[in-house]
């Protein structure tokens, strides 16, 4: 008889240091929608966090979830970050409290140039992350940045959501799709920046289609199926292991 194989772990057993952002017993609606499914992870700080997953596995809906959104709905869990109950806050509660989310559609606002819109959401006054570091770091940014932020190549869209997530002074970095729709160069520039994120401490949860190269950035990963969790550990043994890669990311 064949045996699906189980490739979940008790990360929590295996972990020694304390966990910086919590997610305990999550459970999450879209109406009727049963998508997340009571799933527990850690995420330590200053490490990189694959979330993958085949396509409605639950991954946006997890980021979503962990960002306070009002979709989905989440019905039961904990969620806590630098001790702090985010289960308990609305989204912008969450935002103040260090969750920065990056969305698969950037939400660029219009009419507003890139500089605007890095400056309508920096807090007063930057505590770390002032506009000449944020150009320092995106120096695309800075050539545009008088230009309306709507027109940007999608990449450069990409890189200014980026940039305005980190101007709030955030804590933990969430981005959903960041490669989604971008030529292979500028994912490899979008990538060495995220690295250079990381270097100076940035937390970061990663949901990508691109799963290598989300494995490749990442410090561990987490694979979701039909809303539960089913491997939690280095994204090391996903890249190293064949049949945990075929059966829940078809690569």
């Amino acid at each position: 008889m064949n045996v699906r194989p189980d490739f979940s772990k008790n990360a929590n057993q295996a972990e020694t240091a304390p966990a910086f952002l919590s997610v305990w017993d999550m459970h999450s609606y879209y109406g009727e929608s049963y998508i997340v499914q009571g799933i527990n992870f850690n995420v330590h700080e200053g490490e990189i966090l694959a979330l993958l997953g085949r396509n409605g596995a639950g991954k946006t809906t997890t980021l979503r979830s962990i960002a306070r959104m009002d979709d989905p709905q989440v019905n039961h869990g904990e969620i806590w970050l630098d001790h702090k109950p985010l289960h308990l806050m609305k989204s912008h509660e969450a935002a103040t409290n260090g969750l920065g989310l990056v969305p698969e559609d950037r939400c660029i606002i219009p009419g507003l140039t890139v500089e605007e819109n890095l400056k309508l959401a920096q807090i007063a006054p930057p505590i770390g992350w002032s506009l000449d570091r944020l150009y320092d770091l995106f120096p695309r940014l800075r050539e545009r940045r008088n230009q309306e932020g709507v027109t940007l190549s999608g990449g450069e869209q990409q890189m200014l959501s980026i940039a305005r997530a980190l101007a709030r002074d955030i804590k933990v970095l969430l981005l959903d799709e960041p490669y989604e729709g971008l030529a292979p160069v500028i994912v490899d520039e979008i990538e060495k920046t995220l690295r250079l994120i990381k270097e100076q401490g940035m937390t970061t949860i990663i949901v990508e289609q691109n799963a290598v190269r989300a494995l490749q950035l990442a410090d561990r990963a987490v694979i979701l199926d039909t809303g539960s969790i089913v491997f939690d550990g280095s994204a090391a043994e996903v890249l190293e292991n064949e049949q945990l890669r075929a059966e829940y990311l078809a690569i």
